[in-house]
């Protein structure tokens, strides 16, 4: 593209000089000609008043030389002969004209032009006392009809010359600025279909180029965007299955020591080790955060009871106590069942995974106007960096945990405009503290605060990395 802006613009560009340049060539020509001859008519007028008084050689030699031309023997005076007896014709000054042309302005009475050895001589018919034409002839030289035309020939070259130069460097100009942009639109769509991910491109050019390379980021985002989604759905989906495989592990331990209970035991650890393998590849690109869509909604007492039913029975095998409070009427927040549920789940199972068997815990439920916030409290050890804790993949156990439980929980509460805080509680373990949004401005401020800008950048630092 960029050669064919370049050979386009250099024939234009030649097609126009030489429309312009060879005409007016032309003209300067023939204005040297014509200022040349035009001279020369002005010293042959200067002789024709002496002409119309006298004939006599004398004195028309003496003004002959007073005239420029005739000063240089350039100007020559042609008489013809009066008709009387004995008279001759008169020539005056160097005659170069042949004698047929003489005769011939003679004859017609105008003047004119003929070549002669050198030039040119200009023939002026100039009317006498006697009645009779004389002729004037006034020699121009080569040189002086073509004064000056050789410069301006030059100078219109050069001006052709430095305009071909020029347009054929604002082409070029040009076309790299279409064509760059264009290069590196193709480099990062190679770049993209290769696999990486962080492949951008600059949305510089033409505004065509512009809205291309805007459309390409655009659906480089998307791709990023859906892999991470995929990703963040097979962690999530392989998270939950924790909930039962915690259940089949305590229920496996309390088999005995038989081949059988041996082999479940077995099976169940095996099934661990493979549920969190699906986690940590599927941790490998940063997830984009899950809201809840448009109307998703539950009642967060119901989702509790629900969820502490089905603990409660573990919590007595175990021998834990277990309380529940504020759950007696309807509280609706902003989040589907589905992800309440898995909150939940990950929570309470974290308190059975990490906790010595009889360790107590809590849920409460407090609601106000513009929030709903749910306690989960232990009577365990606690978290000794709870910062580090909330860090996917980062939890700081050293029992094979994937620390994406506290973000399955962090995710949820920030789609509501709310966070998660973890700290001590009043049993003495650890308090997890979820803060939801009752709000849809203050959650949708919340979705771009805690969500969209902080996984963008993390897919961002993961796709370039």
């Amino acid at each position: 593209m960029r050669w064919a802006l370049v050979k386009v613009s250099l024939a234009v560009t030649v097609m126009v000089v030489l429309a312009f340049a060879l005409p007016l060539g032309i003209v300067i020509k023939e204005m040297a000609r014509d200022r040349a001859f035009s001279n020369a008519e002005r010293q042959a007028a200067t002789i024709g008043p002496t002409l119309t008084v006298t004939t006599e050689r004398r004195p028309l030699e003496r003004a002959v030389e007073s005239t420029p031309a005739g000063a240089v023997g350039r100007m020559a005076v042609h008489i013809p002969a009066s008709g009387e007896p004995g008279s001759l014709p008169l020539e005056i000054g160097k005659r170069r004209a042949a004698k047929k042309d003489l005769a011939t302005v003679e004859r017609i009475g105008r003047a004119s032009i003929t070549e002669v050895s050198g030039g040119s001589a200009l023939l002026q018919p100039t009317a006498i006392g006697t009645g009779q034409i004389a002729v004037v002839e006034i020699f121009v030289p080569e040189g002086e009809v073509s004064n000056g035309v050789d410069t301006a020939w030059l100078v219109l070259a050069g001006v052709g010359i430095a305009l071909i130069v020029g347009s054929v460097a604002v082409a070029d100009r040009l076309g790299v600025r279409m064509v760059q942009p264009a290069q590196r639109l193709a480099g990062a769509a190679h770049d993209l279909g290769e696999g990486r991910l962080g492949a951008r491109v600059p949305e510089e050019g033409p505004p065509e180029l512009r809205s291309a390379a805007a459309a390409f980021n655009s659906m480089a985002d998307q791709v990023v965007q859906l892999l991470a989604n995929e990703r963040e759905l097979a962690a999530d989906l392989s998270h939950r299955l924790r909930t039962p495989l915690t259940v089949l592990r305590l229920n496996a331990a309390s088999l005995g020591e038989s081949t059988a209970a041996e082999q479940t035991r077995a099976a169940v650890a095996q099934l661990e080790r493979e549920v969190d393998t699906i986690i940590r590849t599927a941790r490998e690109a940063k997830p984009q955060t899950a809201a809840a869509g448009a109307g998703a909604g539950c009642d967060v007492s119901e989702v509790v009871r629900e969820r502490m039913g089905f603990w409660s029975a573990l919590a007595e095998d175990e021998g834990r106590k277990v309380r529940l409070a504020g759950v007696d009427r309807p509280v609706r927040i902003p989040v589907a069942r589905p992800e309440l549920a898995a909150a939940l789940d990950a929570l309470l199972g974290n308190v059975f995974r990490h906790t010595p068997e009889g360790t107590a815990f809590s849920v409460d439920v407090h609601n106000s106007d513009d929030a709903v916030i749910v306690l989960v409290s232990d009577a365990g050890p606690g978290i000794a960096d709870p910062a580090a804790a909330m860090a996917r993949g980062n939890s700081g156990a050293r029992d094979g945990s994937t620390g994406l439980g506290l973000d399955i929980v962090r995710r949820v509460a920030e789609s509501t405009g709310g966070d998660v805080r973890i700290g001590r509680s009043v049993l003495g373990g650890t308090e997890v503290r979820i803060w939801i949004g009752l709000d849809p401005r203050e959650a949708a401020r919340g979705r771009r605060r805690g969500g969209h800008r902080g996984r963008v950048q993390r897919r961002r630092k993961a796709a370039l990395r």
